[in-house]
């Protein structure tokens, strides 16, 4: 493995450990950046049946498809990530490291992610992620991701701010 993986993978899982502290108390760590590959361990994510609480497994996923769209904008430090919107599918339970994979999508839309943040300050792509134990898929994930520049968001994304 390189060392600019390397590198990169402590980037993304120091950034989400200070941006997100849910993730800190997940035990999430980053495994691959190609494809984007996020685990974590079933002890603190677990529920009353010892399988792997619904809401950790879309928690890891979301954060799967965060980190690649993280990783495809870092050099512009004013672009935020948010999902705007998401959908799980439970396929069956994980008693035993939780691995979410971001698959890779259309390389056109990537290509299209950073012309569009620079021209309009928005950027929209569609993410799936699997949900792994072992090679087995035990939830798939899909998710609308947006980036808006910080000049931009002001949490409404892209209407007026509530005057009150």
């Amino acid at each position: 493995m390189s060392t600019t993986r390397t590198t990169l993978r402590s980037e993304i899982e120091r950034f989400l450990k200070q941006k997100i502290p849910l993730t800190k108390a997940m035990g999430v760590r980053v495994r691959s950046i190609r494809p984007m590959t996020l685990e974590a361990p079933l002890k603190p994510n677990r529920n009353h049946l010892q399988t792997a609480f619904g809401g950790s497994i879309n928690a890891l996923a979301t954060l799967a498809a965060y980190a690649f769209l993280w990783l495809e904008l870092r050099e512009d430090s004013t672009a935020h990530v948010v999902v705007a919107e998401s959908s799980i599918r439970f396929r069956r339970p994980i008693r035993g490291l939780i691995r979410a994979i971001c698959l890779p999508p259309d390389p056109v839309a990537v290509a299209m992610l950073k012309p569009s943040l620079a021209h309009t300050g928005r950027a929209r792509i569609r993410l799936h992620v699997e949900i792994k134990e072992n090679r087995f898929v035990a939830a798939e994930f899909e998710g609308n991701f947006v980036a808006i520049h910080a000049s931009r968001n002001r949490h409404t994304f892209g209407r007026a701010p509530a005057r009150g």
